[in-house]
This record gives C-alpha cells, structure tokens and sequence, in this order.
C-alpha cells in the first residue's frame, strides 16, 4: 500500500518515518483540510510519532537529529523525542497540505539525498520500490 502511494513515499523521505508509520498518519489524519494548523496534527498520531521520532533520535545517522539533540542536551531524551515527533507531524502534516518535498539536510548533495531516498525504499518496499 505505501509503494503505491507517491504521498506516502514522499512521507518515507524523512529520516525516522518508515512504512508502518506513514500509513499510520494518513489513516489517522485522514483529511489534512481538517487542522487549520500543522501543529495541531500530533495529539492525532501520539504514539506512531513517538515511535518515529525515538528511531530518528536512536539509529539515524545525519545531521537531521541536531536539532533533537540540542533539546536532549539541554533536558532529557524523553522529552526531545516528543519535541521531534511534534516537529515530525508538522512536517509531514505540511508536506501533505503542500504537496511539498522532504529537503532535509541543505549541505548534502542532492545526488546523495537520492540515493538515500533510494536505499531506504528498496529496503523497506522491497519489489514495490
């Protein structure tokens, strides 16, 4: 289902949002013209995000997780995981409302962003990729 969703493989752009959790927030959002702001949306899909933002924080390797450490450095992992979650449902939550594209890291090549992009859904899709 999410290799024939171009939204959803958009959703798998960001680092932390695997298959399972970008057909949970479509499924849980449902209709995004329902939040006037983005920010809103993450009381909807608490936990799939948590889930989310705690692998980005735990075995993402890239810059994308800065800022959560930052947060993390200052408090506690806890709470930057929700921090990022929060951020994660108002970037994904954007994205959908936009019809916009997951950037990321401005430093990196894009070539190397594609490629990125590339390995994670022939991993996660496997034929459907």
């Amino acid at each position: 289902m999410v290799a024939q969703s171009e939204l959803r493989r958009r959703f798998m752009a960001i680092p932390g949002v695997w298959p399972v959790m970008a057909l949970s927030f479509m499924t849980a959002i449902d209709d995004p013209t329902r939040f006037q702001r983005s920010r809103d949306v993450a009381a909807d899909v608490g936990r799939a995000l948590y889930e989310a933002a705690s692998g980005l924080m735990t075995r993402f390797k890239g810059k994308d997780k800065t800022w959560g450490q930052q947060i993390a450095r200052r408090s506690c992992h806890r709470k930057a995981v929700v921090a990022v979650a929060r951020k994660l449902a108002v970037i994904m939550h954007a994205m959908w409302s936009d019809g916009t594209f997951y950037v990321g890291d401005t430093t990196e090549a894009e070539t190397d962003a594609a490629k990125r992009a590339q390995i994670k859904a022939r991993k996660h899709l496997g034929a459907h990729a």
